[in-house]
């Protein structure tokens, strides 16, 4: 198609959530869901519109700076555009011009796209490897070429890359873990896993844990107890209950199969809990929890591939693991959950990341300096 005849406009959260269903996928954070878990940040659901059909849509979170009638506006991991395009200006530069007059100094996004991938193989090389330290000092096993031509356009048209750490609120990982699915049996996922990884299952299911897809707010409260659990024994804050309230609730009520709780028990004492979300042909990990006790009985491992079967079972493409940390040092006590989810057999895999655009200038500038000042 030619970009030229796009028209952007605010759409209406139905107009959002069939454009996103007419998608193999998209991420969870661009669903109009979403901005219901977000509730700190006002929300706007944005078309862009072809010859009288949506082409492409957005979730759009603008957060209020102090004192001012100012805003940052935020699409994460979006917005939901044709990335291949060779004029993306015709995308952005009118979601910019949007933007500017509901009052945003700035915008950021994330790009859904990847830019370079490696495999399990050569990430477990590399942490066995005292010369590499990171990703980076790996050659991957794939450039994405798309990726590229974003990052050059995005690039040419203003937009500045963003450092992983900090952001404003919070930013999403560039680096993911994926195990592909496209094509693939249980069997083929299973034969892809390390010999650790298989012994594991193998081990759960004869120790007799087993597997249940939560089935309301029971086995939410149930999730998280155990989840508050691993938070005060690995040293995170964890988020309320009432987080997972609105995001279950909100994210149910769009599509009944879009989020689901897991339990893994042994007995009666449940011993790993997750929340999976799916959207079209990607489903996440998105939260995951275990007891300090019955290490021994593999519930993470089995929880992890029930989970892997679900999405297998729904034409999944891809089973996302979210974010890794780029470290590939055997000292970085990050390094315990990449190889963790190397053990899959999956790709380590980075996406463009996160880039800001300046609206105005000098409220910018003194956003940029704020937010250095904080994370320093």
């Amino acid at each position: 198609m030619s970009p030229s005849s796009l028209q952007l406009r605010t759409g209406s959260p139905a107009e959002h959530l069939a454009h996103l269903r007419s998608r193999p996928s998209a991420s969870f954070l661009q669903t109009p869901a979403w901005a219901q878990v977000k509730p700190e940040w006002r929300s706007e659901s944005v078309v862009w519109e072809q010859d009288g059909h949506v082409v492409g849509s957005a979730l759009v979170l603008y957060r209020q700076l102090p004192r001012l009638r100012r805003y940052l506006a935020y699409l994460p991991e979006g917005p939901v555009i044709d990335w291949e395009s060779d004029d993306l200006a015709a995308w952005l530069t009118p979601l910019a011009a949007h933007l500017k007059r509901k009052g945003a100094f700035g915008v950021r996004m994330g790009p859904p796209v990847v830019t370079r991938r490696w495999s399990a193989a050569q990430v477990k090389d590399g942490i066995a490897n005292d010369a590499v330290r990171r990703l980076d000092d790996v050659p991957p096993l794939e450039r994405d070429q798309t990726g590229a031509a974003v990052v050059s356009q995005l690039h040419e048209l203003g937009w500045r890359p963003q450092a992983v750490e900090g952001g404003f609120a919070a930013g999403q990982p560039q680096f993911n873990f994926h195990v592909p699915l496209a094509g693939r049996t249980e069997d083929d996922v299973l034969a892809a896993m390390n010999q650790q990884w298989r012994r594991n299952i193998k081990k759960a299911a004869k120790e007799g844990v087993e597997v249940t897809r939560g089935a309301g707010s029971a086995d939410l409260k149930a999730f998280h107890d155990l989840y508050v659990h691993t938070a005060e024994r690995d040293g995170f804050t964890p988020r309320p209950l009432s987080y997972f309230t609105t995001m279950y609730d909100a994210l149910a009520a769009e599509d009944p199969d879009r989020i689901v709780v897991h339990l893994a028990r042994h007995g009666a004492d449940l011993v790993a809990a997750t929340v999976a979300i799916r959207v079209g042909a990607h489903a996440w990990y998105s939260y995951g929890a275990s007891s300090t006790q019955k290490r021994e009985v593999r519930g993470s491992n089995a929880i992890q591939w029930a989970m892997m079967g679900d999405a297998l079972a729904a034409g999944c493409e891809i089973y996302d693991m979210r974010g890794i940390t780029d470290t590939l040092d055997a000292d970085d006590p990050h390094v315990g959950l990449i190889q963790f989810k190397v053990g899959t057999g999956g790709q380590a895999v980075e996406y463009a990341g996160e880039w800001d655009l300046p609206l105005n200038r000098p409220l910018y500038k003194a956003f940029d300096l704020y937010m250095k000042r904080r994370s320093s």
